[in-house]
């Protein structure tokens, strides 16, 4: 199968390299790699003339196409017409050495994917339970003989009755779902969420749909719509074969209050993307839990290191559920 990767980057040269560095060790190799650069000086493409990669091909976007959201739609535009499958990678990730062996082999052998996401192998919480062990499963969420210890948020709402009853990756109606991703079991998984800084889709569905002109800007949660929106053409899945590291370089994000904010906003778009009609107590369980974990946020003020951050996120949080009284999101048709 031929397969293009497109890298959207702003601000981050040092990462850049990093990452191509591993692609290069990569067998097969993309036959197009499309760099769509927002940045605002020329350290990227300095970068990109003093170490050559092959297939590379670079774009340095005017304002009027930079941010994630129309970066990505740049490059699926300059995507050619014999490629099969098209991968994304945030620019802050190095992948492992058979990152894509493991996509294309899962495209090849199960025609009904449309969409393959990876793992994040130096983030990854999980551990193998131990024998004659009792887990709270209040405070630890067991799956396929792996433990994960739940954090604050979670276990809150465990003991209030308000935590999801589907796996990792799945999206129950009222929306907020486990974000424990999955233990390293070689197994793949069937999902509705894959995560921008690893997924790839058949060149088929990029036809299609593109991401939402909603998320245009900082973009949070675009990929989440977008997964959604390709289920209507097969399924998408969670290969633990597919690895690779993100280090989430601070450049280039939003600050506390805007990312809050954008928690919340996108966050209710999305979950009316996945079920436009709720039911009542649907509606009742997100914003419970909205408001929950704005309190949470809050109370971090008092228990983190980093408290200015933590006080400015949970107003965004405050001030975006309020504005949805007043202002809600338009869905795309």
């Amino acid at each position: 199968m031929n397969f293009s990767l497109i890298i959207c980057t702003y601000m981050r040269a040092e990462s850049l390299l990093n990452l191509l560095q591993s692609v290069q060790e990569q067998i097969p190799y993309p036959d197009e790699i499309l760099i769509v650069d927002g940045s605002l000086d020329n350290a990227t493409k300095n970068v990109l003339e003093e170490n050559q990669f092959k297939n590379l091909k670079y774009f340095l976007v005017s304002k009027e196409d930079r941010g994630l959201t129309k970066q990505r739609n740049f490059g699926i535009s300059k995507v050619d017409n014999t490629i099969d499958v098209v991968c994304f990678l945030d620019d802050d990730t190095v992948l492992e050495p058979k990152y894509f062996v493991e996509i294309i082999k899962t495209f090849q052998i199960r025609p009904e994917v449309i969409g393959v996401g990876g793992v994040a192998i130096n983030e990854s919480k999980w551990k193998p339970q131990e024998m004659n062990v009792s887990y709270n499963k209040k405070k630890y969420y067991l799956f396929e003989g792996y433990f994960y210890k739940e954090g604050l948020r979670n276990i809150a709402r465990n003991y209030l009755g308000l935590a999801s009853n589907l796996d990792s990756g799945k999206m129950p109606n009222f929306s907020h779902g486990r974000t424990s991703g999955f233990p390293i079991t070689g197994k793949t998984y069937e999902v509705d969420l894959l995560i921008g800084m690893s997924m790839a889709f058949r060149k088929i569905i990029l036809d299609k749909i593109i991401f939402s002109r909603y998320f245009e800007g900082y973009g949070l949660y675009e990929d989440a719509d977008f997964s959604l929106r390709a289920l209507r053409f097969g399924k998408n899945v969670m290969n633990t074969n597919v690895q690779l590291s993100h280090f989430h370089a601070p450049s280039g994000r939003p600050n506390q209050y805007q990312y809050g904010k954008m928690v919340v906003r996108n966050g209710w778009y999305v979950w009316r993307v996945k079920n436009p009609s709720p039911t009542f107590k649907e509606s009742f369980k997100w914003h419970v839990i909205t408001v929950l974990l704005a309190i949470i946020r809050f109370s971090n003020v008092f228990t983190s290191n980093k408290k200015k951050e933590a006080l400015t996120e949970a107003i965004g949080r405050t001030i975006g559920w309020w504005s949805l009284l007043l202002n809600k999101p338009k869905l795309e048709k």
